[in-house]
């Protein structure tokens, strides 16, 4: 099974649209995020906010789950997640993206923090553009099976 990641951000009503879509950076603003899953989503949050990591795991119950053709979660990120994304500066980037590579889910893989400073990166800058805009970031996990 291979996961296939996109974060968009996107307007509050339109979960079901990012859910069926099959490429939802054809048509919403968004990265794609290769490994994200509902571990490292939750482990960024806690690093970012400093809420427990189980904390965020309870955060990240799936919007929605589909099962039409190909298996897909969607997660709404946190208000107080993406505010925190929003302020990230080239400086904390760096910070961060080294704090990430040192948890436990990261370092398993062996992460490179400077490929993670290029993720949360494009991830900061679609939170200010989700701000901007009054939109929500989702996270849509399409699971392919191989």
């Amino acid at each position: 099974m291979k996961l296939v990641t996109h974060i968009v951000a996107a307007d509050e009503d339109e979960l079901t649209e990012v859910a069926e879509t099959a490429s939802p950076l054809k048509i919403w603003s968004g990265v794609e995020a290769p490994g994200l899953d509902t571990v490292k989503l939750a482990a960024l949050h806690a690093l970012l906010t400093g809420d427990s990591l189980q904390t965020a795991l309870d955060l990240y119950e799936p919007a929605l789950v589909t099962g039409a053709g190909e298996d897909v979660i969607v997660l709404r990120v946190s208000g107080e997640l993406l505010e925190e994304l929003a302020l990230l500066d080239e400086e904390s980037l760096e910070t961060v993206a080294s704090e990430l590579a040192a948890t436990e889910v990261y370092e398993k893989e062996n992460a490179d923090p400077d490929e993670l400073r290029d993720c949360l990166t494009a991830l900061a800058e679609l939170a200010q553009l989700a701000e901007s805009q009054e939109q929500t970031l989702w996270v849509r996990i399409g699971m392919l099976l191989e």
